[in-house]
């Protein structure tokens, strides 16, 4: 039935699936994560790509895990019938909107591992609960007591993750949220997440998510609707 439907979606390993019928040959997909790797290895001619929560190439509608695929359906909802209703469909699933497909399937504390060395830990604690604050290499250094270049090598090493990619990455989940989940303004929010200027964090957002943060609260941020 593949070739006459409007939309071929599947949800977590069901990737291996399609992959498996020659439905996927030269697009772009994805799966859930612990999958990818073997789902690239066993088709070569599959674009797979293993960091989105969902991804859409052409007909194809591919989420990660399965609670991915209601991020994914809910795209197909807006899609289809509007924003007021993939809201409405979104507030009888009791979750929060949905996340863009484009955000990873791993936050930056799950994506990369704990560091070993107390000192390290300590500095990816305080890069959590200090994005506003100087997170350069060398100020990061001098809380973990050692050189600069050591800290670098060290902290990639044990994290899988330079510093100023960790930095990057927390800093803008940061924002997602505050946008997501306050009313403050941009400027308030670039600020508070270590951005210095709304254009500083507009770039990054533009990079990263494909949308501006203006843009990305008018898609995800909702009210608390009272129940009834």
């Amino acid at each position: 039935h593949a070739p006459r439907a409007e939309r071929l979606v599947s949800i977590c390993t069901g990737a291996l699936l399609l992959a498996e019928a020659d439905l996927l040959d030269g697009h772009r997909v994805t799966s859930h994560w612990a999958v990818c790797e073997r789902l690239a290895r066993d088709y070569p001619a599959v674009e797979v790509d293993p960091d989105p929560i969902f991804v859409r190439d052409g007909k194809l509608a591919m989420s990660a895990g399965v609670t991915a695929g209601i991020d994914l359906a809910l795209a197909l909802v807006e899609e289809d019938h509007g924003r007021d209703i993939a809201l409405t469909v979104a507030r009888h699933l009791v979750v929060f909107l949905r996340r863009p497909g484009n955000q990873a399937q791993f936050s930056a504390q799950l994506a990369v591992q704990t560091a070993r060395r107390e000192p390290l830990r300590d500095v990816q604690q305080h890069i959590t609960e200090h994005p506003e604050g100087d997170l350069s290499v060398e100020a990061l250094a001098a809380r973990a007591r050692l050189s600069p270049r050591h800290f670098a090598r060290a902290f990639q090493e044990e994290t899988g993750m330079t510093p100023g990619r960790y930095v990057e990455r927390v800093r803008l989940e940061q924002a997602r949220r505050l946008l997501e989940d306050t009313p403050d303004g941009v400027e308030e929010i670039s600020r508070a997440c270590g951005y210095g200027t709304p254009e500083a964090m507009r770039r990054a957002f533009v990079k990263v998510l494909g949308s501006a943060p203006a843009e990305y609260r008018r898609r995800f941020h909702a009210p608390v609707q009272p129940a009834h």
